[in-house]
């Protein structure tokens, strides 16, 4: 049996360096505490999400990244006026933007508002312990029932087994954090 623990989160923004800067003043991010994931992290400081109306105090997440990413749930959208479109995190193509603010000034980004792809994490030898390699898709099962098809598998080195859903899914799903799930596919025996 392959299981996986369960990682809810909430919205949060990943930031590129120039971002941070005109957001903070500075030039790096603060733990605030370790994530999972390893080299990830919550950090102290949060921005807020401007659109139509405003979410605020959304976490970011570092490390800082190449591009700014804002990760939603379904229903941020309608407080944002925004449509994001399901991707895997760091595809962002043909999503919208948004006013991002921070304490020392804020942007306009052009792209990057999304609703993450629910996936999970595996390290390359998870990865291979369970028979799987990066891009490979899963049905995953909680307490034998079938809860989601077609899950994509991110495995590398930087990556620690995780099933990634936001809260809306996991209240949907009926999951907390740290639950385990199973991992199926095809040529399971």
């Amino acid at each position: 049996m392959k299981l996986v623990p369960v990682g809810v989160s909430n919205h949060h923004i990943h930031l590129c360096k120039e971002d941070m800067i005109k957001l903070f003043g500075k030039e790096d991010l603060e733990i605030f505490k370790e994530i999972r994931q390893p080299n990830q992290f919550a950090a102290k400081e949060t921005v807020n999400l401007v659109g139509k109306g405003v979410i605020w105090n959304v976490r970011v997440v570092g490390p800082l990244r190449k591009e700014t990413q804002v990760e939603i749930m379904g229903g941020d959208q309608k407080i944002l006026g925004v449509k994001a479109p399901i991707l895997v995190s760091g595809n962002l193509e043909g999503s919208p933007g948004i006013i991002v603010q921070g304490p020392k000034g804020a942007v306009k980004i052009d792209k990057g508002v999304i609703i993450a792809k629910i996936h999970v994490h595996l390290s390359t030898d998870e990865a291979k312990e369970f028979g799987l390699e990066n891009g490979d898709k899963v049905d995953v099962y909680h307490n034998n029932k079938l809860i989601v098809r077609d899950v994509v598998i991110r495995a590398g080195e930087l990556h620690k087994s995780h099933f990634h859903i936001d809260k809306e899914e996991a209240k949907l799903f009926k999951l907390k954090n740290n639950d385990l799930v199973e991992l199926r596919y095809l040529f399971l025996s």
